[in-house]
């Protein structure tokens, strides 16, 4: 039956301000005895303060890049296997939880990571657990089994069990300082994942229902929290909608605007949440139905026409880039067809061929 569905969620949720004091506390609650720390590199003071004040935090490492490489991944494994860690934690965006994901996948084994990254391996059975510590609202890492990881320019988006964090931490507070054009980007990442959770062609009732929500508090808030970083309320209201977006996406998958996103990123630089909102509200028109319309509604819209343009006010107001002209040395024919190629197209809605997407990037000219 078209209503019949299996809904999972392991992962273990601390939500609230200040619940980073709790980290401690946490930890025990895991069973963590010796936890490494993978942090942003601007967060290393932090680190080093909760280090401090947390025995069971036995190292560090901060070493992260924008697009996370394999080659962090293997050095920070190696750290956790030398220092007898029994657990990990990620601390900041999405590019850190992805290295701890996947650092704590391999560390109990002594394999090269480059083989888990190129699927010649297996991820293996003994893992250690991982606490997810988000510092950003919008990749919703902190509940999903994904890790995005690059060999160079090459960037691969895994999805497997092994990556799916033990507990996670989110505390609002952690959020308060981040800067005004990353406040934006990583919302319009977190109304993606709720958008194409959504319509994804595999969408459940659970994720439906979380996925609603999160859309009504990304369009109620991430304008409040971009003009005012000390806005609690929108801080905290960002922070869940970032949450339940990740719930939302987790099962059924994203679709069109994130399988667009890693031509965008990997040939045009853009920042991940930038290169979902690139096509967000033209995908909002394409995918356009009743169930859209309805979410639109719920969410105090008149429908999914001002939906889009809400979208595009919010990219205008971040300063985001919107049109094809802002891309350098753009290669349009390859552009559709890598977007087209990526398996995360199959799960849209509306089929789109190298030719539909064409005519869509073409209204972005």
């Amino acid at each position: 039956m078209a209503n019949d569905f299996l809904y999972s969620q392991p992962v273990k949720i601390w939500f609230g301000e200040g619940k980073i004091r709790e980290l401690g506390e946490i930890l025990k609650d895991t069973g963590a005895s010796r936890c490494f720390l993978v942090c942003d590199r601007f967060l290393r003071p932090a680190a080093e303060k909760l280090m401090g004040e947390i025995p069971e935090i036995c190292g560090i490492f901060s070493d992260i890049e924008e697009n996370p490489q394999i080659s962090g991944v293997r050095e920070a494994a190696l750290l956790i296997r030398s220092l007898g860690a029994d657990s990990v934690a990620g601390m900041g965006g999405g590019s850190t939880m992805d290295t701890a994901k996947f650092a704590a996948a391999i560390a109990c084994e002594s394999e090269d990571a480059l083989a888990y990254f190129r699927g010649v391996r297996k991820f293996p059975a003994k893992r250690l657990p991982m606490i997810a510590i988000p510092t950003t609202a919008g990749t919703g890492s902190e509940v999903t089994q994904v890790s995005v990881t690059s060999c160079g320019k090459e960037k691969k988006t895994i999805n497997d069990p092994a990556f799916m964090p033990r507990a996670a931490l989110v505390d609002p507070e952690l959020t308060y300082s981040v800067p005004k054009r990353t406040t934006m980007n990583t919302g319009l990442d977190a109304l993606a994942h709720a958008l194409e959770g959504y319509w994804s062609r595999n969408h459940q009732p659970i994720p439906d229902l979380m996925a609603a929500e999160a859309v009504r508090l990304v369009l109620g808030n991430l304008e409040r929290a971009w003009r005012d970083g000390n806005d609690r309320e929108a801080r905290r209201n960002m922070s869940m909608a970032a949450l339940l977006g990740g719930l939302s996406f987790a099962v059924p998958k994203t679709a069109g605007c994130h399988a667009c996103s890693y031509p965008l990123s990997e040939d045009y630089h853009l920042p991940h949440g930038e290169a979902c909102a690139f096509t967000l509200s033209a995908f909002v028109r394409i995918n356009a139905d009743d169930r859209l319309e309805k979410l639109a509604r719920d969410a105090g819209l008149s429908g999914t026409e001002e939906l889009a343009e809400r979208i595009d006010e919010l990219k205008r107001i971040g300063g985001l880039r919107t049109r094809l002209s802002d891309l350098e040395d753009l290669d349009f024919d390859r552009l559709c067809r890598d977007c087209e190629a990526h398996p995360l197209m199959k799960n849209n809605p509306v089929e789109m061929t190298a030719g539909s997407l064409r005519k869509m990037f073409e209204t972005l000219a």
